[in-house]
């Protein structure tokens, strides 16, 4: 059987990134597609040497970091891809990967980490956090967005089988595509996050800063706790915004991007991990607990589904359901009202192993050459 792995882009190694390359480990013989592949050497351990096929839009000027203004023409540019000769294709899709032709003899299976949130329900919160929607500006990015929802759709039809990362996605591929989608968590590498021996008195945020994580509204929350300390950890557009908000702080340390070891060892020693955006699965909350430190979450996505809130019989963490500051405030009062164990968290986190996973999708991907 002749298999091709199509995802949305190569740049940074992130989420994304982590599942295709769980998808690698059960299908080493893949041929790999992509739009674009910019990711650095550093960071190609997990595509085992594979050479990665990408479209036109790799040549284009500035497309390295100016690639998702080229989202206009990755419709077209996905649907260029020469998949003729696989029996299975496999799409990893936040974006346009869903979208490659394939034919009546071939098998699509698309697994979405979600439909085009900025496309879709997300619409009206992304055009408003990059300050695109009002003026001449908003008329063509709501032009395009509606001309990309239209594409979206539309390839749908083009899907044997949806899988999805969680139930809360699940739910998002019904409402956009009105297709049924089975889930299949994903995984994280229980062998890098263990717990460690020392717990410390501070709170630990991590991510890429953007908008929609909402670092900037958990920052705010530790301004009006200067009797609790946070730990800031990741890089990204929305740094200045974020060390504006943080400014007089004392309770507030802001350390940028850091590496992976260093990022562990601050999840071990953390009393616990604050998380407030409203994630599709949410890698790094299970990450947290493997070190076996609870998490404070927003009440919403996939969270949900991967945190245990302080309801349950071996509670890992607790929810806020607004994402504001004062709810967030509150969450903390609570967390402080409860104990939380090491052995509780890393139980939970250890049921996403990348084994279950590469069992439970091979065992599909079986199922479905049966059908």
């Amino acid at each position: 059987m002749k298999i091709a792995i199509v995802c949305d882009w190569l740049v940074t190694y992130a989420g994304a990134e982590r599942f295709l390359g769980e998808l690698i480990q059960c299908y080493p013989e893949a041929d790999l597609y992509a739009v674009i592949d910019f990711l650095p050497a550093k960071d190609r351990a997990f595509l085992l040497n594979k050479p990665v096929k990408t479209t036109y839009i790799q040549k284009f000027p500035f497309a390295k970091k100016l690639y998702k203004a080229y989202l206009p023409w990755m419709p077209l540019a996905i649907e260029q891809l020469d998949l003729s000769a696989y029996d299975l294709v496999i799409s990893s899709s936040h974006a346009v990967a869903k979208g490659v032709i394939t034919g009546p003899n071939q098998t699509h299976i698309s697994y979405v980490h979600s439909p085009m949130r900025y496309a879709w329900d997300l619409q009206h919160q992304y055009l408003k956090d990059t300050g695109m929607d009002k003026g001449i500006k908003g008329f063509f990015a709501k032009r395009i967005l509606h001309k990309m929802r239209m594409w979206d759709q539309r390839t749908a039809a083009g899907v044997d089988h949806f899988l999805a990362n969680s139930k809360f996605i699940a739910d998002r591929i019904w409402k956009t595509y009105r297709r049924e989608a089975k889930v299949i968590y994903g995984a994280i590498d229980l062998s890098q996050f263990k717990p460690g021996n020392v717990k410390e008195d501070f709170y630990l945020t991590a991510s890429r800063l953007v908008p929609y994580k909402k670092i900037d509204l958990i920052v705010e929350s530790f301004t009006k706790m200067p009797d609790k300390k946070l730990v800031v950890i990741g890089n990204g557009p929305e740094m200045q915004k974020i060390k504006t908000k943080a400014k007089g702080a004392a309770n507030i340390e802001i350390l940028g991007y850091q590496t992976t070891p260093v990022l562990i060892d601050f999840m071990q020693r953390a009393k616990a991990f604050v998380f407030a955006a409203e994630e599709d699965f949410g890698l790094i909350p299970l990450e947290s607990q493997a070190c076996g430190t609870p998490v404070i979450a927003f009440g919403k996505g996939g969270a949900l589904e991967t945190v245990r809130g302080s309801d349950h019989e071996k509670p890992t963490g607790v929810f806020f359901k607004e994402q504001t500051p004062t709810a967030i405030c509150n969450a903390v009062k609570e967390f402080e009202n409860h104990i939380f164990s090491v052995e509780h968290c890393v139980e939970n986190a250890s049921w996403f192993s990348p084994e279950r996973f590469r069992e439970e999708f091979k065992r599909f991907v079986i199922s479905c050459k049966r059908s």
